[in-house]
């Protein structure tokens, strides 16, 4: 299986891919979650500069956070200066929204962006609407501004059916967040190749699926569930802690440890589930490092479905159980000690 990494854009977040490509990953992924990292576009065109030949991808954009216009430019001026070297990762913005106190777009939207800017960024003309007008639009750059000519891979973001088989209707690959299990990739995999059906698609025409996770290895006899495995799973646990918190329904179908675990959340966040600015209270330093005081949330049981934790022989077990099950590459985001993490990854599967 192939290896990436995905990170905060932030001050210095090229020297970090350089460092990523010299570890020989196959990707490095900038997260788009405006209002808690930075500018993915901006990231991307430093690293662009500063790499050769690794791939960069965006992990995701989303049509409630960008016009296709908008976001095709940005996506095919990185192409301009990393020819043939980007990745796209479109979805509904579940997290980006959320983070605006709004909720995910649908996946009827998350289809229309897709095909426009897979468009754009082909050279073709594609519809645009605003309410009830509606205009062909295509760039109309003049010299080199963008690159339309070298492909650009899209994939969707998907957890269940619905976008997945947005995936087989536009031709393009999946990415997952915290999805190990390889039951899932399957479900995940059929729903994309039936949605490619009824289209002048070719099922079998290859596509990249990518699972966004944390890795931990541990050292002999090393707790699993210690506070240096706790330190870098947590922010994945966290994350799932904060839908929950911001999505009671959600919750609602949780163990009742993993409940309470979402009541003690909002208490420590001075906030409720229902509070309109909740969001401003649950998304600070969201995917950053856990504080010390929260490592008790982090709850052994969402770590085990999560991340992937163990010895090297039981986490390359649990890789190759994915990769069976139509996963390519394994992304992991790391939040401890990023050159660490990354180098332990380049030598487990590069």
């Amino acid at each position: 299986m192939r290896a990436g990494v995905v990170v905060a854009a932030r001050p210095g977040v090229e020297d970090l891919a350089v460092r990523a490509e010299e570890l020989g990953l196959h990707s490095f992924w900038v997260n788009d979650t405006p209002m808690v990292h930075g500018d993915p576009f901006v990231a991307l065109s430093l690293c662009a500069k500063a790499t050769r030949r690794i791939k960069l991808g965006i992990g995701v954009t989303s049509p409630a956070l960008r016009s296709a216009p908008a976001a095709a430019s940005g996506i095919a001026g990185l192409n301009a200066l990393a020819p043939g070297r980007i990745i796209c990762g479109v979805g509904t913005g579940n997290t980006a929204r959320r983070t605006l106190g709004m909720p995910p777009t649908t996946t009827s939207a998350l289809e229309g962006f897709t095909a426009g800017l897979q468009d754009l960024c082909a050279g073709r003309s594609t519809e645009y609407r605003e309410g009830d007008r509606v205009r062909d639009i295509r760039f109309l750059h003049a010299g080199a501004h963008v690159n339309t000519t070298d492909p650009i891979e899209f994939v969707v973001a998907a957890l269940g059916s619905k976008a997945a088989a947005v995936a087989g209707r536009r031709g393009t690959g999946l990415i997952s967040f915290g999805l190990l299990e390889p039951t899932a990739w399957r479900a995940l995999q059929d729903a994309r190749r039936q949605a490619v059906h009824g289209t002048s698609r070719d099922p079998d025409s290859p596509v990249n699926s990518y699972v966004v996770t944390s890795l931990h290895l541990l050292h002999e006899n090393e707790d699993p569930h210690g506070d240096a495995a706790r330190d870098a799973t947590g922010h994945l646990v966290l994350s799932f802690l904060n839908y929950a918190a911001d999505a009671p329904a959600f919750a609602e179908q949780l163990g009742p440890d993993e409940r309470e675990a979402v009541r003690e959340l909002l208490v420590r966040r001075g906030t409720t589930a229902v509070a309109p600015d909740r969001y401003t209270q649950l998304y600070p330093n969201y995917l950053g490092r856990i504080a010390p005081q929260d490592r008790d949330l982090v709850l052994p049981s969402l770590m085990d479905i999560l991340a992937l934790i163990g010895t090297r022989d039981d986490v390359l077990t649990r890789i190759t159980a994915l990769e069976q099950a139509g996963v390519d590459e394994l992304l992991i985001q790391p939040v401890v000690d990023p050159p660490t993490e990354m180098a332990r990854l380049a030598e487990l599967l590069t």
